[in-house]
This record gives C-alpha cells, sequence and structure tokens, in this order.
C-alpha cells in the first residue's frame, strides 16, 4: 500500500480528515525550507511541495511570492530533488508529494523526470496544466514507477467527465473548491463546498478525495467531513509576516499547522 494511502486509511481510523500542507521548496531559502518542512510535518499528514515557477497558472499572490523568493535565491529543480530526498532521510514514511508545471517535466524528459521522482522518494505528483485525459500516458508511467498522479476536478467539470478522471484516479484526487487562484477568499460557503463535495464522494466512495484553494484556520472546521484538506496560501503568507517582522518562519509556520490539526482532531 502506498504511503499516500496508508495516511488516509490512518486518518479514517482516527475519524478525522488528513491535512496536507503546501510550501514551496526553496521558500526563503534551501536550509529554511527544509526545517520549516520537517517542522510541520509533525502536524501535516500529507507534505506537499511546490515547484518555485515563474509563469504560474493557478497560484495567487502568496505562493507566487514564494516563489519568487526561491527563484531568487537560486533555486533550481535539482535542489528540489535534494529537498525530498534530505526530507526523506529523516521522515521516510511522510508522504511527499510534488506539485508544479509540466514544462519542467518536459525538459528533464518523462521518464528521467518520473525516475528521479523515484529515486528520491517523491509519493505523489500534481501536474496543474496536464488535464485529463492529456495526462493519461503520463500517469501511466507514473503508475508503473509507484507514484501517485493526482487528478484535479473543479466545480465547473461535468459529472459525466468527472466519473471518468475519478475511476481513472490513482490513490488521491483533488478538488478545487472555487473558481479562483490559490490563496484567494473563500467565494461560496462553506457548506457549499461540502455539499458539492459529498456528491462527488458518491461517485466513488473508495477515492480520497481532498479539498483544496482558500481554506484558513477560519474555514477548515467546516470542511471536516472531507478525507482531506490542503492548506497552501496560508502557510506561505505566515512565512512572508515571518520574514518582514525579522522572525523565524520556521516556529511561526508550525504554530499554524499544529492549530489547523488540532481544529480538526
Amino acid at each position: 500500500m502506498s504511503l499516500i494511502n496508508q495516511a488516509f486509511k490512518k486518518t479514517k481510523k482516527e475519524n478525522r480528515p488528513a491535512l496536507l500542507t503546501y510550501t514551496v521548496a526553496g521558500d526563503n531559502n534551501k536550509k529554511k525550507s527544509l526545517e520549516i518542512l520537517n517542522s510541520i510535518s509533525r502536524y501535516a499528514d500529507i507534505c506537499e511541495i511546490g515547484f518555485p515557477h515563474n509563469t504560474p497558472i493557478a497560484d495567487g499572490g502568496q505562493i507566487q511570492s514564494s516563489a519568487y523568493r526561491a527563484l531568487k535565491n537560486g533555486l533550481k529543480i535539482k535542489d528540489v530533488f535534494s529537498l525530498v530526498k534530505n526530507f526523506k532521510k529523516i521522515s521516510k514514511n511522510k508522504p511527499v508529494i510534488l506539485m508544479g508545471y509540466y514544462n519542467m517535466i518536459y525538459q528533464y524528459g518523462d521518464d528521467n523526470f518520473i525516475k528521479i521522482c523515484n529515486k528520491v522518494g517523491v509519493d505523489g505528483l500534481i501536474v496543474v496544466d496536464l488535464p485529463y485525459p492529456e495526462n493519461k500516458f503520463f500517469a501511466k508511467k507514473c503508475k508503473k514507477k509507484n507514484i501517485c498522479f493526482i487528478q484535479l476536478i473543479s466545480p465547473t467539470t461535468s459529472k459525466k467527465r468527472m466519473k471518468k478522471i475519478i475511476q481513472d484516479s490513482h490513490d488521491m484526487v483533488y478538488y478545487i473548491s472555487m473558481l479562483s487562484t490559490t490563496g484567494g477568499k473563500l467565494k461560496v460557503s462553506p457548506n457549499k463546498i461540502i455539499d458539492r463535495y459529498l456528491k462527488i464522494k458518491n461517485i466513488n466512495k473508495s477515492k480520497n478525495i481532498v479539498i483544496g484553494f482558500g481554506i484558513t484556520d477560519k474555514t477548515i472546521y467546516s470542511l471536516k467531513k472531507a478525507d482531506g484538506i490542503v492548506v497552501g496560501s496560508a502557510l506561505c503568507k505566515e512565512i512572508s509576516k515571518s520574514l518582514e517582522k525579522r522572525q523565524n518562519p520556521v516556529t511561526n509556520v508550525t504554530k499554524i499547522v499544529k492549530k489547523l490539526r488540532e481544529k480538526i482532531s
């Protein structure tokens, strides 16, 4: 059983959703990025790590600021792999999902990229701009190397298409809660998001489906019925705030993740 599936199995036994954290690799530098990851992984069930990118599609301002800091500090793709490798030395059983854009993978070549992911300990991949069904071939390659390819669905995905995506998915499906970039204020009430989510969940109850976009410590409790909840922009925002105030981002981000975990436990 994959580490991602194991994480969901554990949280279901504990009668709570899995907490997924998202931070950008190399924010604000390589050393701090690893320290943040090591620290928050005590409270997070699954750690998502973003590839810093200078032309993002779905990333809002908070994540863009994180990516800018990382790129400014000279972070390269090989550094992202090093980060995962070093993190896995300490937390080998904590699932890691890499999130990024296909042009980075294309530069490496699909097979080479997947091979390196497998070697350093990546458990899953989210490729924002590689939608279904164009991702079918790539997803199959991932599966062969025991890497979970995570499909995305949104409020505008038709039921017919949703059924196909969920049927074709691996260990986890990511439901984008609203039509916005990441970190936007929730435009839809949490109750409406959960109603939509439960309809999606009913399509195939055996699949792990998580909710992401616009989630903070104020809204997370209302989404407790989900299999998992992703929080990213709130953490990137805290890193920015800590740096502005010349405080330690490791301590401050960990406090937020601990608080998030307490709200859903």
